[in-house]
């Protein structure tokens, strides 16, 4: 049987000091109790056990004493002493009470210093103002002394120097109102000393255990403790706790905040719930439990997403938590009646610069154990022939070696894998001979979901091309959980703005003027990094405030009152444009004189296109093609981008023939593609089509055109974005009858149609909009086009007429330019229509 006393080198204990009769020290080694005359007196609650013996080990079967309950009893609510108001100076040194106070977390004290209570309790002390321990009088301690164990010096930071003191005062535990109790705690277990065992600890076990030596103590995040179970010392380190208000009867233990603040301290009952957790410098082993978390669990207790300075992510990281962190934390024995696998792959797919890296780096901060193994994806190739399938199983190697010593004890290997299409492509896609590319793949497939399988392994791969890696990595037991990182929306772009201005609003070098909303609703599309170049982009504004006129590197005295300020993140706005933004300034230049309302047609049309507008916005339907056909010039163009414009739709691109001179059909196709899966990253986007018959390389003579573009245009038209997102398209052509023929009119959902300049009237409001005209010299220029042409009639479109007027100016007579630039332009029409 273990024997407390001769436990050798044990941290904290120290030789038993003599045979005492003051009613502190141990009964004598006797198979009679004492004389009756002269019975120690006890202070009524003495703990026979924390003392040094079990009572009922030494043959003393007698009652408990009068204070504590019987075995099973009810719980004994510490008493409340009142505070003495004195803090005393006191020498440390070894605590002489041997084991029992190593083993008890108990602190020696002299009964001069610190009189016994009037229930026998132990009386609560605070060391130095910060640690709260229980101290048990015993003349072991002279007056002027305290005895700390060794754990307690460790944790409370004091040393045994001859000049060395403490301030000790007593310590009321119900100061901090109602919650002095402990709901929740977590402890982290290991071996104390050399000796150590293969053997697993049941959890149970170890809470049973835990709550017996140490009940009624006030414990705090932090703090070290000492524990023997069956000869072998375990050191438990207190992690986070829950307090509790045991008045409310049906206080939940998981009901308060989860707290790692050395002052958040609270007394243990025989109902605190105790999660015992692996020390990972230690090979101490956890037995899996039904009812308790996993002992290596590899999530922080009290973790939180927002530590990681990643926002915008909220649904994500939910369901990255969901699906590939949720089987481990709960307790492996449930998992394990499931019949169950832990997720071995992940995928995060997105655009570039929206935090798929950023979540690789900070992800290590969520870990319990190691640091995951982050490695890019061309580093995994190599010039000699079997080096990069020999570097795929190096990423293996020690996942592979620790399973096989400790089985699903073994804590989880993270490998995050950047530009994972580097190395997983297509297998058979390559064009070289080698076929590195297809045996890497092949060794990552084997490695992920082979033979013999991993269960303590966890691939995080990052992609912007999901669709170039191969289809059998992407299945489930492989990279089963594909995860898009999309663009952020309003109240994402708000959390990212919050965590890149944090240090300004900290140290106070940001105006009161800067709205976060606002801004995040003027970064529409914008990207987690194009947010971070805005905010740096604000600050370049600042600094060039506050350096000397005429100088490039001389800064005014005033520098340390500089502030960043709305103006600043402004003119950043200006200057820094979202990749898979609005293409405002190509839009603009097809609308540089604005739209001229000549008719009620025009009205008519931008009604119509509004309600198309507002039928993607809604959501009712996912994608809607528009084509807008009339003559030449008759500013289908200029209309469409305005539509887009006044959408204000975050995604707006216009595809147009001049942006792919020299492309050959396979470029084209290519190019179109891109495109159309840039829009679908976008919740909302407008395509504008700009004379889609050039696309497919129409031309009269022949007739020719390109089949690869006109059957990808046809699909792109017809296809369904991605979930939750919408894509409108609107296509102009002068050609209805040609795009007729090669039945892609009919692959329209609506159509409309733009009219020229038909009537002199029209041409009046023309002339009287564009500003360059008197009534008079209106009158005059209508009057000679009629005299010339014979006819009231126009028929010319917008773009010529504001051609010709821009003509007319350049001469002393505009009005007279003016009528024969537009007589010839009349003419024209009427004899390609003859």
């Amino acid at each position: 049987m273990f024997n407390r006393e001769r436990l050798p080198g044990l941290p904290g204990s120290s030789p038993r000091p003599p045979q005492r009769n003051d009613g502190y020290g141990r009964p004598p080694q006797q198979q009679q109790p004492p004389p009756p005359q002269a019975p120690p007196q006890r202070s009524p609650g003495y703990d026979a056990r924390a003392g040094g013996y079990d009572a009922r080990a030494g043959g003393y079967d007698q009652p408990p004493p009068p204070g504590y309950p019987a075995q099973g009893g009810q719980q004994r609510t510490p008493a409340r002493e009142p505070q003495s108001g004195r803090a005393l100076q006191l020498r440390p040194i070894k605590s002489p009470g041997g084991n029992a106070y190593a083993f008890g977390n108990l602190v020696a004290v002299s009964p001069q210093d610190f009189p016994p209570s009037r229930d026998g309790s132990d009386v609560y002390i605070k060391v130095n103002h910060n640690y709260v321990l229980s101290a048990r009088p015993t003349e072991g301690c002279r007056p002027g002394e305290i005895g700390l164990t060794d754990a307690q010096r460790t944790w409370a930071g004091i040393s045994l120097g001859p000049q060395d003191v403490v301030t000790v005062e007593q310590y009321d535990a119900f100061s901090q109102g109602g919650q002095s109790y402990l709901g929740n705690l977590e402890v982290e277990v290991g071996f104390a000393t050399r000796k150590t065992t293969e053997a697993p600890y049941d959890q149970e076990e170890l809470g049973a255990i835990f709550k017996k030596n140490f009940e009624n103590q006030v414990l705090a995040p932090g703090q070290q403790l000492l524990v023997d179970v069956k000869s072998i010392v375990l050191r438990m380190s207190i992690r986070t706790v829950q307090l509790v208000d045991l008045s409310m009867e049906k206080t939940e233990s998981g009901s308060g905040a989860t707290l790692t603040d050395p002052g958040a301290r609270g007394i243990l009952t025989r109902h605190t719930q105790i999660d015992f957790f692996k020390d990972a410098r230690t090979d101490i082993k956890i037995k899996a439990s039904s009812r308790r978390p996993a002992a290596n669990s590899i999530i922080q207790p009290g973790f939180k997403f927002e530590d990681m300075g990643i926002g915008g992510l909220d649904t994500e990281f939910s369901a990255i938590f969901r699906r590939a962190f949720a089987s481990r934390i709960f307790p492996p024995g449930l998992v394990e009646r499931l019949g169950i696998q832990h997720v071995r792959g992940i995928l995060l797919y997105g655009p570039p610069g929206t935090g798929k890296t950023l979540i690789a780096r900070q992800i290590g901060k969520m870990l319990n154990a190691r640091e995951p193994k982050v490695i890019n994806g061309p580093e995994v190739l190599n010039k000699y022939v079997g080096q990069s399938e020999e570097n795929i199983r190096k990423m293996f190697a020690d996942a592979e070696k620790e399973y096989k010593e400790k089985g699903d004890e073994s804590g989880l290997h993270i490998i995050i894998f950047d530009e994972l299409d580097a190395v997983c492509k297509q297998r058979g896609s390559s064009s070289g001979g080698t076929g590195v590319g297809d045996s890497v793949v092949n060794q990552l497939l084997s490695k992920l979901d082979g033979v013999d399988q991993l269960n303590n392994i966890l691939l995080i791969g990052m992609t912007n091309r999901m669709d170039m890696i191969d289809e059998a990595l992407l299945r489930p037991g492989r990279l089963e959980v594909h995860m898009e990182i999309s663009l952020p929306d309003e109240a994402g772009r708000a959390q990212i703005l919050k965590i890149h201005t944090t240090k300004m609003r900290n140290n106070n070098v940001i105006e009161g003027d800067v709205n976060v909303e606002e801004l995040a609703k003027l970064t529409k599309n914008f990207s987690g990094a194009e947010i971070n170049g805005l905010v740096k982009a604000a600050s370049s504004y600042a600094f060039s405030r506050h350096i000397k006129v005429g100088t490039m590197a001389s800064i005014n005295p005033d520098v340390e009152n500089m502030k960043v300020n709305r103006e600043d993140f402004l003119h950043a706005l200006e200057e820094v444009k979202p990749l898979f933004g609005a293409a405002e300034e190509e839009l603009g230049q097809r609308v540089r004189g604005g739209i001229i309302h000549f008719s009620p047609f025009i009205n008519d049309i931008l009604e119509e296109a509004r309600l198309f507008i507002n039928q993607v916005r809604k959501g009712s339907t996912p994608v809607l093609s528009v084509a807008l056909h009339g003559p030449p010039g008759s500013g289908k163009t200029a209309l469409a981008a305005k539509m887009a414009m006044d959408s204000e739709f975050p995604f707006i691109k216009l595809v147009s023939p001049e942006d792919m001179v020299g492309f050959s059909e396979m470029q084209k196709v290519q190019q179109l593609d891109k495109i159309f899966r840039d829009a679908y990253k976008s919740t909302l986007s407008i395509i504008v089509i700009d004379n889609i018959e050039l696309l497919v390389d129409w031309v009269p003579i022949g007739p020719r055109f390109s089949n690869s573009v006109l059957v990808a245009l046809k699909v792109l038209l017809a296809k369904p974005p991605p979930k939750d997102r919408r894509l409108l398209i609107f296509a102009t052509t002068t050609e209805r009858s040609v795009l007729t023929q090669l039945d892609l009119f009919s692959r329209f959902d609506a159509d409309i149609a733009v009219p020229n300049v038909n009537s002199q009237p029209e041409l009046a409001q023309v002339l009287q909009q564009s500003g360059a005209f008197s009534d008079r010299d209106q009158e005059r220029a209508i009057g000679e086009i009629q005299e010339i042409t014979g006819s009231t009639d126009v028929g010319v479109g917008i773009k010529k007429i504001l051609t010709a007027i821009e003509t007319a100016k350049e001469d002393q007579d505009v009005p007279g330019r003016f009528a024969r630039v537009m007589s010839s332009a009349i003419s024209a029409n009427r004899s390609s229509f003859t």
